[in-house]
């Protein structure tokens, strides 16, 4: 009888380097929100690849904030660490032309972790031929790395090799979660993320992070004509009341068109239809309220 497989892979990086985009790439399945604006990721979200003989969870984390600002960009941190406390294998994603200091306190960090660490470089489809050995040599001779995969998570290049290289490392052990389980975050949590994306789309400047999503109601109904339909209503807090002004816009131009491709984004991820309304609220301050932070799920 083959063995089983199993474990936990976990994903760091510095904000904006496309750890999302390689978790949902990895999965097969739209797990994190993907932008390109940096610290989108907010949260610590599983993501579950399995088969008949094994099971990988991989960990999407935050970007690292060298500097946090905020009680929830320090708390963001904290998700990000919390990913050395629990690995089989360790994954640390680079884009590609980024480099460390060797003074860098995730080296010290990395070092008494005791499991397979590997070097993920991402955007290789960036590189020119000749420049790739010795930029891999650069990071050789800051860290004893188990593997270097050079890969692109947009282009889905070497996403399959990454898989395989993780299996020969994972050890033996059960299935942790059921093996038709995608995640362990509920449906409500993504429909807020997906709303949240959409606010990072579509605003400018800091009115993107000073919002918060939370899901009020999420009801599976059927309409008159027995078709299935969700019925889903959202709160958006923001920290200040200009920013209320500016999410709803003239005339509520703004936030009706918010609700306009977030409704069709959720339709596309519940594979339904979907009934969809924002509320936008102010919460002062809240990113530096603890009380807050607590209720907002941080």
């Amino acid at each position: 009888m083959a063995l089983h497989k199993s474990g936990f892979v976990n994903i760091i990086g510095k904000p904006n380097v496309g750890k999302s985009t390689l978790m949902n790439a990895l999965v097969g399945e739209r797990m994190s929100i993907i932008t390109n604006k940096p610290q989108t990721t907010r949260h610590r979200i599983i993501g579950i690849v399995s088969g008949d003989d094994f099971q990988i969870v991989f960990s999407d984390t935050p970007g690292v904030i060298d500097s946090p600002n905020y009680r929830m960009q320090e708390t963001m941190n904290k998700y990000a660490f919390s990913a050395f406390e629990d690995a089989d294998v360790m994954m640390l994603v680079v884009e590609w032309g980024e480099i460390f200091p060797a003074e860098h306190p995730l080296f010290q960090r990395l070092n008494g972790l005791g499991v397979p660490v590997f070097l993920v470089i991402n955007k290789i489809d960036l590189a020119q031929e000749g420049e790739i050995q010795p930029f891999i040599d650069q990071w050789k001779a800051l860290f004893g790395f188990r593997e270097i995969i050079l890969l692109s998570a947009l282009e889905n290049i070497n996403i399959d090799l990454l898989k395989e290289k993780v299996l020969t490392y994972l050890p033996e052990g059960p299935e942790y979660y059921p093996k038709d389980q995608l995640t362990d975050r509920p449906e409500r949590f993504f429909v807020s993320e997906i709303i949240r994306e959409k606010i990072l789309m579509l605003y400018q400047q800091e009115v993107p992070y000073s919002c918060e999503v939370v899901t009020t109601q999420f009801k599976e109904e059927t309409t008159t004509k027995g078709q299935p339909i969700v019925n889903i209503s959202a709160e958006i807090y923001v920290a200040r009341k200009t920013q209320k002004s500016i999410l709803i816009g003239k005339g509520g131009a703004a936030i009706k068109k918010l609700g306009m491709e977030a409704r069709q984004s959720i339709e596309a991820f519940l594979e339904t239809k979907v009934f969809l309304e924002l509320f936008v609220k102010i919460k002062e301050n809240w990113r530096d309220d603890e009380r807050t932070l607590k209720q907002f799920g941080y």
